[in-house]
Parts: C-alpha cells; structure tokens; sequence
C-alpha cells in the first residue's frame, strides 16, 4: 500500500506489510475487494493530500451506498426552499418498495414527515422511504449533485424499485422473495446485471470519499443541513461492517450496501483530538450466501488499517 501525497505528485511507502495485510484480509473473507481512505480537513504536513488507494479508481457496485448521494440531494432541496422537511407525506403499501426494514417492512399506509423519510432511508436502509424520496426529488437532482461535487465516476440510474425489477427480470421470478432466494443460490448461476458497474448504478471508491469529505467540510450543504446529514449517518444501526474494525473510542459514521453477492460501507471515522478519515470500502464475495460474516467483518478489518495509516493530530500544523 502507498500513501500518496497529491499536492507533490510523491509517494510514500507505508511498508509492505501493510499492503499485504489488507490484501490478505480480503483473500481470507473469500471477497474481491476495493478501498479508497483520505483524511477529512487538516493542511498540515502530516495530513494534507495523503490517500490511501487499493483499486481505488475501479468501478464497483454501489448498492444502498447510493443513498447517501440521495441524502445529500435531499439536504440541498431543502436548503433551496423546494422542500419543506417537515411536511407529511402518505406511502401507501400498493406504491412500497419491498425490504426488511423501515416501512418497507410494514402492511398498513404510513404517514411522516420528508425528514423522517430519510432518517429512515438512511439509518435503517429503508428502501420504501428511499424510492419516496428519490421520486420526490428526481434524478435530475440526484445528477446535480454528483455534477456540482465532482463525482464524475459515479452514476445513478434509479433506486431500489428499479434495481428489484431487474432482478425479477434476470431471476425469471414474479415477486422480490424469490428473487432474493435464487440469486442466494450457488448452485444456480444468475447473469444478474445489478451485479456490473457497466449496468447498474456505479461509482469508485474515491468518489465516495470525496463525497463523503464535502460533506463533511460543510461543501455539500448548508451547515445545519450538513450537521443534519452527519448525525443521520452516524445514527446507522449496522455494527458488523466498518463499525466491527475500530474500538469505542472512535465514532464511525457511515452507510452500507449489500445486493447478492456485493457487500459495501462508506463512512467517517473520527477519534478524539484527530483529522477525521473517510474511507470507502468495496467488496464482492465469491459465494452469495445471504449472510457471508467473514465478508462483512473484512470490511472493518481492511477500514481499520487504511485508517491508522492516516490518523493524525488535529492540531498538527
């Protein structure tokens, strides 16, 4: 692994044994794996333009990570008076996105306010509160928001909805369940086009960790909409990814991804008295069980290492 300083064109090697750690971490979890970290803020000598890359320009699936783009929309409508956050909204169960959390999971219409739509989308992945908003926004925004921050590697073609009927349509299947249950199957090989970056929603490691830096940099929004989006983001109830790699002490915030066989995490980690870090993490698993913990634990362990990698002082210049 190299930690490159962008400002110099020059590279500084960390030691071999770090790149072979994280490598080894990913062949151990049977997974194919992409990471891109860089330190949020700080100009000093020992954070400024440093990065650490494996693959971190190759196309991946995005999964649910794209609901963070979506967030960030969100966040920009309302700052432009186009959306009111409080304003209450039906998602009656005939227009619901199938899922296992959030209303998603629900029978009965479900009645909140755009805000609570997105703590939901976010905190739980809750597809229903994802396409709600999404469709309430449009992607002309959503692409808006990847034009005026830069992520030129990054496109999103729909969301949730869109990617479960091109499931049922590579699966052969006539509802959500049986889907799943065939693409879980090893024994049963499934051309599933969710499953390229040249089909689906598609995007790189380091433009979720330039995503994730202006957002936290206050670029992305306003600050009480920014502040917004970070505490949702830390508020995500899912430990057993990055959250799994790093001790108490540090606060990770961040946002998985998970379809078939692809299994993903962007986030923040920030230790007292440090420049925070974000880093993306990307994996494809070699078996598409429904649960693979090997492959959601290599996501923390690989994270935990380009992190420490980049911790430094806040106060380092």
């Amino acid at each position: 692994m190299r930690i490159t300083d962008t400002g110099t064109g020059t590279d500084r090697d960390t030691g071999t044994d770090t790149e072979a750690a994280v490598r080894e971490i990913f062949r151990d979890a049977g997974v194919r794996g992409w990471l891109h970290a860089r330190p949020v803020g700080g100009d000093g000598p020992r954070s400024a333009g440093r990065e650490v890359c494996v693959g971190a320009d190759v196309p991946v699936v995005m999964a649910s990570v794209y609901k963070v783009v979506v967030l960030v929309a969100f966040c920009r409508a309302v700052d432009a008076g186009e959306l009111d956050p409080r304003q209450p909204v039906t998602v009656r169960p005939g227009r619901r996105t199938p899922g296992s959390t959030g209303i998603s999971a629900l029978a009965d219409p479900v009645t909140m306010s755009w805000r609570d739509l997105v703590t939901s989308m976010i905190t739980v992945s809750d597809n229903a509160a994802a396409d709600a908003v999404l469709e309430r926004l449009g992607l002309d925004s959503v692409d808006a928001v990847l034009r005026d921050l830069g992520l030129t590697a990054t496109r999103i073609r729909g969301g949730d909805a869109e990617v479960q009927r091109t499931m049922l349509a590579d699966t052969g299947t006539d509802d959500v369940a049986a889907a799943f249950s065939v693409l879980a199957d090893n024994d049963v090989p499934v051309a599933f086009r969710e499953l390229s970056p040249a089909f689906g929603s598609a995007t790189t490691p380091r433009d979720m960790t330039r995503l994730l830096t202006r957002l936290w940099q206050g670029e992305a929004a306003s600050r009480g909409q920014s502040d917004f989006a970070r505490r949702l983001l830390t508020a995500q109830l899912w430990p057993h990814r990055l959250r799994s790699g790093f001790p108490d002490a540090a606060v990770v915030a961040g946002k998985t991804g998970t379809i078939g066989a692809v299994r993903n995490e962007i986030g923040v980690v920030s230790y007292p008295g440090e420049h925070p870090v974000a880093v993306a993490v990307f994996t494809h698993a070699a078996r598409t069980d429904v649960t693979v913990p090997r492959a959601d634990a290599a996501i923390g362990a690989a994270a935990r290492q380009a992190v420490n990698a980049l911790r430094a002082p806040a106060l380092d210049e």
